[in-house]
């Protein structure tokens, strides 16, 4: 789930004139929160069919989502992207006691209300998977149809796999990071590269070289909610959400599901095959070719399978309506 910010200098420096594959600043707007902080959306498309998009992290950005463009014509559906709070393009608050699931989810819900947004479509990838597990349970009502991208049900299930990927490195490699952990040496970039090379390269995104928006968002991650919330690394979890587990509770999702994972991600392909198992309406798809960010390294089927699932779900109402 992390996105270490330093990354971003092992493969290109961007200046910071120079924004390639971004959008223009049309359909541009902030919402202000109740607690006053604003936070950046923006719409692409003017279809009918409405997604609201929950990227991952904690306190990455949207920028790595902007290959939705390419894949979902304006006249049929209206993407919406979301920086969530203490992101980069929305406020940055210094304030740890902000940076909860409970406070996250509940923000979702003003930023709903606030885009007068009804019957849509919630998409979240990893962290965002969680946001939008934990929205359905909540507030699944104004909800059409959710996908769950990349995500597990709970955190023990991600430790568990997670570890399982460490231990298959070369015992070299396991030693090398065991030794860096036991300093707390996390910030070394000797440590990172590891994750990077050792890690990243395999389970995160299999592509060479990384698309310059998933550098983009690299380079904007903000280290300290992640830390917050996660913790110090990515093999332990001691921060805000290091206790959230929701296999009980997927029988209670009754929306249109579409749960979607890669065959090389760090979440178990087979916990999110369970999760089809649980969740009612559901359909799972796992992209063979794909890792964490299937996005990208799986992009043909990963998109073939959210088209699919989006036609399906309209073709039902509309059988429906007809009734």
């Amino acid at each position: 789930m992390q996105l270490l910010k330093k990354v971003f200098i092992l493969f290109i420096t961007i200046a910071t004139s120079f924004v390639y594959g971004a959008s223009s600043d049309d359909g541009v707007e902030y919402i202000k929160l109740d607690n006053g902080y604003r936070v950046w959306t923006k719409r692409v498309g003017h279809g009918p069919i409405q997604i609201l998009t929950l990227h991952g992290g904690p306190g990455c950005t949207h920028e790595y989502f902007e290959c939705f463009e390419n894949f979902f014509p304006k006249d049929k559906y209206q993407i919406i992207f979301y920086d969530q709070l203490g992101s980069y393009y929305s406020d940055q608050p210094d304030d740890p006691s902000l940076w909860s699931v409970e406070r996250f989810r509940d923000e979702v819900e003003q930023v709903r209300k606030a885009l007068d947004l009804e019957n849509f479509y919630l998409y979240g990838q990893s962290w965002g998977g969680m946001l939008a597990i934990e929205y359905s349970l909540k507030y699944q009502h104004h909800l059409k149809g959710v996908i769950i991208s990349n995500m597990t049900a709970g955190i023990q299930a991600y430790l568990t796999y997670i570890r399982q990927l460490r231990a298959q490195l070369p015992q070299s490699i396991q030693d090398q990071l065991t030794a860096f952990e036991e300093k707390e040496d996390f910030s070394n970039p000797a440590y990172e590269k590891l994750i990077l090379e050792e890690l990243y390269s395999r389970h995160l995104c299999r592509l060479k070289p990384w698309p310059e928006p998933l550098l983009r968002t690299f380079a904007h991650n903000n280290v300290k909610i992640y830390q917050t919330m996660q913790g110090r690394h990515e093999f332990e979890v001691t921060g805000t959400f290091k206790d959230w587990e929701r296999w009980d509770d997927l029988s209670r999702i009754a929306v249109p599901t579409l749960l979607i994972s890669g065959r090389y991600d760090t979440m178990n392909p087979q916990d999110i095959e369970k999760m089809g198992t649980l969740i009612p309406n559901s359909r799972v798809t796992i992209c063979e070719n794909g890792s964490h960010l299937s996005l990208y390294d799986d992009q043909d089927t990963y998109f073939q399978a959210l088209l699919a699932f989006f036609a399906d779900v309209e073709s039902c109402k509309q059988t429906k309506n007809k009734k």
